[in-house]
């Protein structure tokens, strides 16, 4: 992908690179609110950095002392996520696009010893995407595969005529999937990340994000 369409938090000195480093501590990780209220953190501020490239139209305000003209959003967006570590990402996305309609959906990956890596994609449930900005948001884009899985999916209910993808923290291996599969995709991340080592995690990465938010799963 162009350098154009890819946008990454942490480049720059922010608050970002706070909220980021809770996330990956080791020491802070064992509070469940707080994880979950950093994975909310960086969807609002990914939310607020979308918002500016999205397209508006002049609004004229009536004020108790007269009107006024301003520029709000032409369209509403659509928010998907993955369950069930996105929620708090969504949740994050949701605060700032508060109009929004939403999708979701249900994907994971299956780990098996000696076997390639498959998604299993069991649930959706999604608004119409038909000419829709669509932003999708996955705390954790790894391999990419169940992203694009997922992506691919929710193309049975309509074409987005702009697609935006979010993420805490990426490998440049994931990364590079998006941009092979979905290249129409706008990429924006809290974090990118060195490598994914033999078991396709993130690293340095922060772990598990939905059991870390939400406790293991059995």
């Amino acid at each position: 992908m162009e350098r154009s369409n890819l946008y990454i938090l942490t480049e720059k000195p922010s608050l970002a690179n706070h909220y980021v480093a809770e996330l990956r501590n080791i020491h802070v990780q064992g509070d469940s609110l707080r994880f979950r209220r950093n994975l909310e953190r960086i969807g609002e501020l990914l939310a607020y950095e979308i918002s500016k490239t999205l397209p508006y139209k002049a609004v004229e305000i009536t004020t108790p002392l007269a009107t006024t003209e301003t520029l709000l959003l032409a369209d509403q967006p659509v928010l998907a996520t993955i369950l069930r570590a996105g929620l708090p990402m969504y949740q994050g996305m949701l605060n700032y696009f508060d109009k929004a309609y939403s999708t979701f959906v249900g994907a994971y990956r299956v780990e098996e010893e000696n076997t390639e890596l498959q998604i299993n994609m069991e649930y959706l449930a999604s608004t119409d995407l038909h000419d829709k900005i669509l932003i999708l948001a996955d705390p954790m884009l790894a391999t990419g595969r169940s992203l694009v899985k997922s992506y691919k999916g929710m193309l049975r209910h309509g074409k987005p005529v702009q697609v935006h993808i979010a993420a805490a923290i990426a490998a440049p291996e994931g990364l590079a999937y998006i941009q092979k599969e979905i290249p129409e995709a706008n990429v924006w991340l809290g974090a990118l990340d060195e490598k994914l080592n033999e078991k396709s995690y993130i690293v340095p990465g922060l772990g598990d994000a939905g059991d870390l938010a939400f406790g293991p799963k059995i």
